[in-house]
């Protein structure tokens, strides 16, 4: 009996050794879902508190209706031209000739005192260095301002040759008279020895000074009015 029992024992180990080995499950294909094609939009609405007042936005300011913008102004280009011009110190002024009065006197021309001075007369219109003729000439001249306290004479010897002129000079103080006027006799002397020339012109002006020494006003420079020479004029 135990005999039979282990046979079908062992039979059955046989039958279970050579039953086909059972081959693993795979897992199952996900299924793929396909995208639908009308996209789903979600729309959520979130209600924030505000936390500062909303910035106020300034409308534009109209500009004048003459204003330009400043991207658009013009650029203007101003051209200067500039032009030289020579005015001489003195401006010639319209001379009437110098007149003789009855007492021999020469008179010149009320223009020539600028305002300033007036009955400017000379005792002769030649001055000569070595002829006694023409050895002096008496000026005389009378301010018309009454801050004028001062006289002073100047002059300027020009060659009547060349056409040089020399520096003016201040022969000093015209003394005054009784009568307001202030005279002053020239020698040809007088005249610097290194502008003394054979032919030349006297020129001259009066210079008007105030009590506290400034210039208060001046005459004209009376010029081409007097002959200056070395000896006796031929």
């Amino acid at each position: 009996m135990k005999k039979i029992v282990f046979m079908l024992l062992a039979a059955l180990l046989a039958a279970c050794s050579s039953a086909p080995a059972v081959t693993p499950t795979e897992p199952p294909v996900p299924t793929v879902v396909e995208p639908s094609p009308t996209p789903v939009v979600v729309v959520q609405t979130v209600v924030v508190e505000a936390t500062q007042p909303p910035t106020q936005v300034p409308s534009p300011t109209a500009e004048p209706p003459t204003t330009v913008p400043a991207t658009q102004t013009p650029v203007v280009v101003v051209q200067t031209i500039l032009q030289t011009v020579v005015v001489p110190p003195t401006q010639p002024v319209q001379v009437v000739a110098p007149t003789a009065t009855s007492d021999g006197l020469i008179r010149m021309d009320p223009n020539l005192g600028a305002g300033w001075f007036t009955d400017i007369t000379l005792t002769k219109n030649t001055l000569s260095l070595r002829c006694q003729l023409h050895k002096t000439i008496t000026f005389t001249v009378k301010p018309l301002d009454p801050n004028i306290a001062q006289v002073d004479f100047y002059y300027r010897i020009v060659d009547r040759s060349t056409g040089a002129s020399f520096d003016w000079q201040n022969a000093g103080r015209m003394p005054p008279d009784v009568n307001g006027n202030f005279v002053l006799a020239f020698s040809g002397e007088d005249v610097n020895a290194n502008f003394r020339k054979l032919n030349a012109w006297l020129d001259f002006q009066f210079v008007g000074i105030s009590r506290s020494g400034g210039v208060v006003g001046r005459s004209e420079k009376i010029e081409q009015q007097v002959t200056y020479t070395l000896d006796c004029p031929k």
